[in-house]
């Protein structure tokens, strides 16, 4: 089977389907726009698939639904997943580290091996389903040595997984259709009604873009401003509550600090790996992950090894604070807190 380097239209569901029919072995990479998807095949049999469209974020996900059946399979193993593997996507330092992980999990039992192939499964349906939609691109196989270096928990019937794939495909796209004629249907029983509404509308609009565009040219200045200070330092906020978020800006709205505010530790996880904070604001008391674990896997990234991270908290006990020396947290913020207080903290450990 020829491969295509240069973009033309394509018909993924007949490739896959030759593919199959083939047995062929290696990895089938398409390329459209910014998206390569990866299709492993050993005999026509599909081992794994995954696209470059954050992979980490569609495992979390299915991990996510696999904990409700899984106990162990806790918000802090999910995080320790991406503080592990994720970077190695970013620095493209090893093939398949979406896989990798799930070898991790089998590794660490986790996961056992039925459960393993059961998430595989529903991975590679979110991925051919993705790459049935292609139109134009290019492919080529590449050759077997990265799937012979794989272990393998599966070998999916890459036929009735397109097909299965193709019928979900169809039925979305048809109710949407519906969907959309019904909502223009809508629309244009409405429109004579409403027009009026619409000028009203339209001149609260112009009025409240007046009003913007002032306030904009106000935070323009600020930024300009801002940006003649010598040091700005980087601070990242985690916490579940938009209200201590909101009050921890407004106390460090000074042109010293630069303010990313995370209200999911587990999602937003490596956005504190990109911004590579200078100090970071921790909450204890999370829903989803207790804020010592989460010190104690931040820890273990070689990007935060001496990174100031101050524990946020209303609770006061010694045993709290003992908490926060085992997992090596700079410091120990009590709520409520002024921002006297919080500023005090934050050059404390900045300078």
């Amino acid at each position: 089977m020829a491969s295509y380097r240069s973009s033309q239209r394509l018909n993924p569901l007949s490739l896959l389907a030759q593919l199959s029919s083939r047995q062929a072995n290696g990895c089938l990479q398409v390329s459209s726009g910014s998206v390569v998807w990866s299709i492993y095949l050993e005999q026509g049999k599909l081992i794994y698939a995954s696209d470059s469209v954050d992979p980490f974020e569609r495992l979390d996900r299915h991990l996510r639904r696999l904990s409700r059946q899984i106990p162990t399979l806790v918000s802090a193993v999910r995080v320790q997943i991406r503080l592990i593997f994720e970077s190695d996507l970013e620095s493209k330092s090893s093939h398949n580290p979406d896989y990798q992980a799930i070898c991790w999990l089998l590794n660490q039992q986790y996961l056992n091996s039925s459960q393993a192939a059961t998430l595989i499964e529903e991975l590679a349906e979110e991925v051919i389903e993705s790459l049935l939609g292609v139109k134009e691109g290019t492919y080529q196989l590449i050759d077997q040595d990265q799937v012979e270096a794989l272990p393998k928990f599966c070998r999916l019937e890459l036929r009735t997984l397109v097909e299965r794939c193709y019928e979900q495909l169809r039925r979305k796209r048809s109710s949407e259709t519906t969907s959309v004629t019904v909502a223009l249907y809508s629309k244009a029983s409405e429109e004579n009604g409403t027009q009026e509404k619409i000028d009203i509308h339209q001149k609260k609009i112009q009025k409240n873009h007046h009003i913007y565009a002032d306030k904009n040219r106000t935070n323009y200045a600020k930024k300009q401003l801002n940006n003649l200070s010598k040091t700005t330092y980087n601070i990242a906020c985690i916490d579940d509550s938009p209200t201590v978020l909101n009050a921890i800006n407004s106390f460090l709205d000074d042109k010293s600090f630069s303010v990313v505010m995370i209200n999911d530790p587990v999602r937003a996880l490596m956005q504190v790996v990109r911004i590579k904070p200078d100090l970071i604001l921790l909450d204890v008391e999370m829903p989803n992950l207790d804020g010592y674990e989460l010190c104690s896997l931040l820890r273990k990234h070689p990007l935060f090894k001496t990174t100031p991270i101050i524990m946020v908290t209303g609770n006061t006990g010694f045993l709290d604070r003992a908490k926060a020396k085992l997992v090596r947290a700079s410091g120990y913020l009590t709520k409520p807190f002024n921002q006297s207080e919080l500023l005090k903290m934050v050059f404390k450990h900045l300078s």
